[in-house]
C-alpha cells in the first residue's frame, strides 16, 4: 500500500468524524489492524475495499489512486459557481445548492452522465447529495468561504484562500454549461429557484428520504431542465 492511499483513507476516516475503533468494526478488524492500514503497513482485501469505498461514497479507482475525485470535482463546480456570479459576491446556501443540482441533472440530460457523479437526496429543502453540508463547513473551516447571515438566510462567498482552489476536473464544455446556468439563474431570487427545482420530475416522483434517480431527469421537456 502507498503512503498516499494509507494518508487518503486516515484523511477520509477524520472529515466523517469517525474513531479508529469504528473503522475497525465496520471493516471487521482489530483496531490493531486497522492502525496498520493508516499507517501503510497492511494491504486492504478486496472485501475491506468494497466496505470503504460504500462507507465514503467513493469509486474503488478514488481509493487506489488516493483521491476523492468525485467530491473535488463537486467542491471545484461549487467554486465555478462562486465566480460566475456578479454582483456582490454572494449567494445563498440554499440557491447554491439548486445550481448544483441543476448542473449534474442538466448535464445527466444532455450526456446521460452526472457531472458530479454524487448522488442526491430528496429532503424538505430540496434535492441535494448528503456531502453538500459537510463541504461547506470543511470550507469555511478551512478559510475558502465566508458565510454570513442575513435576514434568516445564509450567505456564501469566496475568499482569497478559496481563489486558490483549482478548477482542473471540470471540462470546457463543463465550465461552459456552468456559466450558463449561472447567467440564467442570475437575477432569480432563491424562491423561484426552489420553485422550480421542487416542480421537477425527480424531485415530484421520488420518496421522501431517497435517493433521487438521474433517469427521472430525461422525463421533463427541454425547456424544464435548467
Amino acid at each position: 500500500m502507498s503512503t498516499t492511499y494509507a494518508i487518503f483513507i486516515k484523511d477520509l476516516r477524520n472529515k466523517s468524524n469517525l474513531s479508529q475503533q469504528e473503522m475497525a468494526k465496520r471493516l471487521g478488524i482489530s483496531r490493531t489492524s486497522y492502525i496498520s492500514i493508516e499507517q501503510g503497513k497492511r494491504e486492504l482485501s478486496l472485501k475491506e475495499a468494497g466496505v470503504l469505498t460504500e462507507l465514503f461514497n467513493i469509486t474503488m479507482e478514488d481509493l487506489l489512486s488516493g483521491r476523492d475525485n468525485k467530491h473535488q470535482k463537486y467542491e471545484q463546480m461549487l467554486f465555478a459557481f462562486l465566480r460566475n456570479i456578479s454582483g456582490d459576491g454572494m449567494i445563498t446556501k440554499t440557491k447554491l445548492a439548486k445550481l448544483l443540482y441543476l448542473a449534474d441533472f442538466g448535464w445527466f440530460y444532455d450526456t446521460y452522465k452526472s457531472m458530479s457523479g454524487l448522488s442526491y437526496r430528496k429532503i424538505e429543502y430540496g434535492p441535494v447529495p448528503d456531502y453538500y453540508f459537510r463541504l461547506l463547513a470543511e470550507l469555511e473551516g478551512d478559510g475558502k468561504i465566508a458565510i454570513k447571515f442575513k435576514d434568516n438566510a445564509q450567505l456564501i462567498s469566496e475568499t482569497r484562500t478559496g481563489q486558490r482552489v483549482a478548477d482542473d476536473l471540470i471540462s470546457t464544455k463543463e465550465k461552459k454549461f456552468i456559466k450558463k446556468i449561472a447567467i440564467k439563474w442570475q437575477e432569480k431570487d432563491t424562491k423561484e429557484i426552489v420553485y422550480f427545482t421542487h416542480s421537477q420530475i425527480p424531485y415530484v416522483f421520488s420518496d421522501k428520504g431517497a435517493i433521487i434517480p438521474y433517469e427521472l431527469i430525461t422525463q421533463e421537456d427541454f425547456g424544464h431542465v435548467y
